[in-house]
């Protein structure tokens, strides 16, 4: 009786050691389905989507001081140094800066921002040897954003959400396929030729 309990409890552990292993292996029969995921970086890289929020884009000549971008801040973090001017009695703009090392990239300075002098550009490549070199001043902000698509050097690649319909691999797309759905500035194109059109 007492070994017929052993082979009856060996069996049962046996089951679920294959029950866990079947487990493991689903996972890993699944990633197997799945495209690959290796960029050759820095000679190829990932389109950021198109609400991908990277560093932020300063235009000095539009800034009216209103110190609106540092009041929604989560933690407080753009620098507006300014001088009241009392022929004009208006605010002049000295210095701005944010330092990347700290913000978060919510974007919330770009949303509320009055004037429209900040923007959320694609750019990711903020990496650097000192911590202090993260903090952007007003020229460092003006330089116009670095985009993928336009480095002649470097091979763009679609995310799969962004690829055609069928499409798994983004290394291997033909040059006659279209993404699923249209660019902002295809549809912006689209509605400028139906009201030409219409007029």
């Amino acid at each position: 009786m007492k070994f017929l309990n052993q082979i009856s409890e060996y069996a049962k552990e046996t089951v679920q050691s294959a029950k866990y292993i079947g487990q493991g292996l689903s996972v890993t029969f699944d990633h197997m389905r799945r495209r690959p995921v290796t960029v050759q970086y820095p000679y190829e890289k990932l389109i950021p989507s198109e609400r991908y929020r990277g560093r932020i884009h300063f235009e000095f000549d539009k800034c009216i001081s209103c110190e609106v971008c540092v009041r929604v801040c989560p933690i407080n973090l753009p620098v507006v140094d300014w001088e009241f001017n009392k022929e004009t009695k208006k605010k002049n703009l000295k210095h701005y800066s944010i330092d990347f090392g700290v913000c978060i990239f919510c974007a919330n300075c770009v949303e509320y921002c009055p004037t429209n002098c900040l923007s959320v550009t694609e750019e990711y490549e903020l990496a650097a040897y000192d911590r202090h070199e993260l903090n952007f001043d007003n020229v460092a902000m003006g330089r116009l954003p670095y985009k993928v698509t336009e480095d002649p050097m470097v091979t763009p690649l679609r995310e799969l959400a962004y690829l055609p319909k069928g499409a798994i691999d983004s290394h291997d797309l033909p040059p006659g396929k279209q993404r699923a759905g249209q660019r902002p500035e295809e549809i912006l194109e689209q509605m400028e030729q139906a009201e030409t059109k219409q007029q």
